[in-house]
């Protein structure tokens, strides 16, 4: 009998929400197949199973959020002895190794039927798992653990942490009395980071002030006829708490220029087709692009830095986060070490990571660290994008549609050229206006100017 345990898909990972269970009881399961499908504060992936057998008992119930390491399948693999097995770290496939897709939470129902514990002069009782007409699951369902904060699920622990509300003055309106983000977002104090984290000292008394009514949300309009309601995906829902945290905690500025791209199409008319049968992926614009940006970095380092308090940190490396939009959402992996890559080595790196995005297989580990990032809406269109700034980052860079335009060149004379806009949103606290025009000017020049044909192999 082995015991399948919530896994560890990386360090900073303290507990996971199964989303979907993908097998049930008196199902036949082979090694590497996938068991249940997981969402943790950094990514949703499929856990495989380490071993071949027929699973006996589900422990924890769709939507419930449980510590790493808590029992939530049975499989009987034929061994007649028990076995505990923490897949994120004993099993292979997508979730395996120490790590294991878009930035993901969970805000789910407590766990329930921990796993049974020995006891003096009694059996055992085993865990079953409820039906929906059990009804809510109370909160002497949940392990005590010894810390409240354990069974909150990440979305609720980082939008506290993000308002400076302290959950201990929070009352839970979800099951069993847990706090939900809905319970956050209404409690006092929100709106800002706590004085400690912005390096500010607070006085013993503090003066009296005139205190600003609460701000009233407009009331919101109930469904009606000819409407269709469905709750926001947990990947929705990190988005839009991710994005809302950004655009009240970053001074945002924007900036654009525009630039002539002729000689890159041309190129890539040329070289696409040899490109792809050569190194297996496709020849795009964005690794190039990002060669040039990772050039501007190394001019201009601020770009690439980041806030912590009141110190400006600046690495020695670049690691590019690039927006990936697939079926759940959209997610930011990212390019470890670009500034040494080449083209080529980019180009690859960026095909690997947007295809295991779309397939629900990356690591914790490569949606997190990003020094800058870059998006790429012009394959659908977009002329001109004002991107949110992907914290802690303190700018993110837009590649719009190449298109034909007409411009002015040598002599005065009017030409028609491929032409792109391309765009940066900038933190104010850490760049003003002459770095982030000095920075794009650098972009451009460096796109209208290099020769890629020697670094794409040609």
């Amino acid at each position: 009998m082995t015991s399948i345990q919530m896994p560890q898909l990386g360090e900073t990972i303290v507990e996971g929400t199964i989303l979907k269970w993908l097998k049930h009881e008196g199902d036949a399961v082979a090694t590497d197949e996938a068991l249940f499908e997981i969402s943790t504060d950094k990514v949703d992936t499929e856990v495989p199973s380490p071993v071949a057998g027929t699973v006996t008992k589900l422990l924890v119930a769709e939507g419930a959020t449980v510590p790493v390491g808590t029992a939530v399948m049975e499989i009987d693999d034929g061994s007649g002895s028990g076995s505990q097995t923490g897949v994120g770290s004993g099993g292979s496939g997508a979730a395996g190794g120490s790590t294991g897709p878009a930035a993901t939470t969970a805000t789910a129902a407590a766990p329930v039927g921990p796993p049974p514990t020995a006891t003096t002069g009694a059996p055992p009782v085993e865990p079953t798992l409820p039906s929906a007409s059990d009804g809510p699951v109370s909160a002497a369902a949940v392990p005590d653990r010894g810390a409240r904060s354990q069974i909150l699920s990440p979305i609720v622990r980082r939008l506290a942490k993000e308002r400076g509300v302290d959950l201990a003055t929070v009352v839970g309106t979800g099951d069993g009395g847990r706090i939900t983000k809905s319970d956050v977002l209404a409690a006092p104090g929100g709106g800002t980071a706590p004085a400690a984290s912005l390096g500010v000292v607070v006085p013993t008394t503090p003066a009296p002030a005139q205190v600003a009514p609460p701000v009233q949300a407009p009331p919101s309009m109930p469904a009606g006829t000819g409407e269709d309601v469905q709750p926001m995906s947990h990947i929705r829902s990190a988005i839009a708490t991710h994005m809302l945290a950004s655009m009240t905690q970053t001074a945002r500025a924007w900036t654009m220029v525009e630039v002539n791209v002729e000689h890159l199409v041309r190129l890539r008319t040329a070289a696409k087709d040899g490109f792809q049968q050569t190194y297996g992926v496709k020849l795009t614009y964005l690794p190039m692009v990002i060669r040039t940006t990772v050039d501007a970095l190394r001019e201009f380092p601020l770009v690439n830095s980041r806030l912590i308090g009141d110190d400006i940190v600046t690495p020695r490396f670049v690691n590019m986060g690039v927006a990936v939009s697939y079926d759940a959402g959209l997610i930011v992996p990212v390019i470890k070490g670009v500034d040494a890559m080449n083209t080529v080595g980019i180009a690859r790196a960026i095909a690997d990571l947007a295809a295991r995005a779309r397939a629900h297989q990356l690591q914790p580990d490569e949606v997190q660290g990003a020094t800058f990032t870059i998006t790429n809406p012009g394959p659908y269109g977009s002329l001109v994008s004002v991107p949110i700034i992907n914290q802690p980052n303190a700018g993110i860079l837009s590649l719009d549609a190449i298109q034909k335009r007409p411009v002015v060149v040598e002599e005065d004379a009017i030409a028609v050229r491929h032409m792109v806009y391309i765009s940066m949103s900038w933190d104010h606290r850490l760049i003003d206006g002459e770095l982030a025009t000095r920075f794009l000017a650098r972009v451009k020049h460096n796109l209208q100017t290099w020769d890629f044909a020697e670094d794409l192999g040609l």
